[in-house]
């Protein structure tokens, strides 16, 4: 097993297409060629965790944070993520993290928050822009359905819960062929007039080149003309944060003690519990982002969401917003650390052959004495 199919598999989840601008979601340090030993999983990456992976005999370790997030201009052992670099290069391990990526995944980190706490989620809190283009190609009318069917195969026309989504118009597609070409249809020199579709699909960003290639491959004309065009509506499953109902309602003071036990929470950041509504209210309508979450307040109270929970909030966030929601600042390590469960169920399932464990070196660093 190749550490390459394990970091293809997370990536069928949380696709790099879908972090951030200012991140750096990816293959940290390593070869992903080398045959995979085992898997570390961890929030952070330390000099601590390098070690447990080596001493373990384990050459992949799976992160949420980057290990290298600023660039490096040096690597003399200076600072603990220079350490964690020169040690895992000197051991052999590859060192991947999928951050952004995987917090605005569907499936991911505050998907994985909502299923803990018991929230049916319905919809992200901040959807990201489109993360795929409109493919659109001219197809003889005999051949049109084989195109359609193979560039389904190759992973167009999904569009959230739906797959096979194409438009299709006819036409007249005209040619001349001229000395040199070999026509599937019309003679040398001839001017043709061939009916033919025009297919529309959706195509995710990550997959165009094989789609593209695809169409190419089984489309019948030596020379298809084809477009890529830019899709303007924004990814309804993908996105920031998510929004939605409680399985159970609760008052605030539940609500809060419920979040901190479900995530283990030593303490918890909250705006006053009677300050947005009468202290004895049902709160139904959640809203949750894993990590430094306090740029979705507007988005979670336009959604409707009685309570907000988060982390990294800034003491004006309560100022500001305390009498419109109720904030819950669970912390970012507590609010992040499901992603641990996310990577082991996921390789788990994938490849039940490899050696796999859960970093036992890597706590929040935020002490609360």
């Amino acid at each position: 097993m190749r550490i390459s199919q394990i970091i293809a598999a997370i990536e069928r989840l949380a696709p790099r297409a879908y972090q951030e601008d200012w991140d750096n979601s990816g293959v940290q340090v390593g070869n992903p060629g080398n045959e995979c030993s085992g898997v570390l999983i961890s929030v952070d990456v330390t000099p601590a965790v390098v070690e447990e992976a080596r001493q373990r005999g384990y050459n992949l370790i799976v992160s949420h944070h980057p290990l290298i997030f600023k660039g490096l201009k040096r690597l003399t052992g200076a600072t603990p993520v220079e350490v964690a670099v020169m040690n895992a290069i000197a051991s052999g391990i590859t060192i991947y993290s999928s951050h952004t990526a995987i917090d605005n995944a569907p499936g991911g980190v505050s998907h994985q928050m909502a299923r803990m706490l018991g929230v049916r989620t319905l919809s992200p809190l901040a959807p990201a822009d489109a993360h795929w283009l409109k493919l659109a190609v001219m197809v003889p009318e005999a051949d049109a359905e084989s195109v359609r069917l193979a560039m389904f195969d190759a992973g167009a026309g999904s569009m959230g819960h739906y797959d096979c989504c194409s438009y299709n118009i006819k036409g007249t597609g005209t040619f001349r062929a001229l000395d040199g070409a070999k026509p599937h249809i019309g003679e040398i020199g001839e001017l043709h007039h061939e009916p033919e579709v025009k297919i529309e699909v959706t195509v995710p960003t990550r997959l165009v080149g094989k789609v593209v290639d695809t169409m190419i491959e089984t489309h019948p004309y030596e020379c298809p003309a084809y477009d890529l065009i830019r899709v303007a509506n924004p990814d309804s499953q993908v996105g920031s944060g998510v929004y939605g109902i409680l399985d159970e309602r609760l008052t605030a003071h539940q609500l809060i003690a419920h979040a901190k036990e479900i995530f283990k929470a030593p303490m918890a950041r909250c705006s006053r519990p009677d300050a947005a509504f009468p202290a004895d209210t049902l709160i139904s309508r959640v809203a949750l982002c894993g990590g430094a979450g306090g740029s979705f307040i507007d988005q979670a109270i336009a959604r409707g969401a009685q309570a907000y929970i988060t982390a990294d909030l800034r003491y004006h966030d309560f100022v500001d917003y305390a009498d419109r929601i109720l904030l819950i600042d669970l912390g970012h390590f507590e609010t992040e650390q499901c992603t641990k469960t996310i990577f082991h169920d996921l390789i788990t399932e994938a490849f039940p052959q490899v050696p796999l464990a859960i970093s036992e070196s890597a706590d929040s660093p935020v002490c609360y004495l």
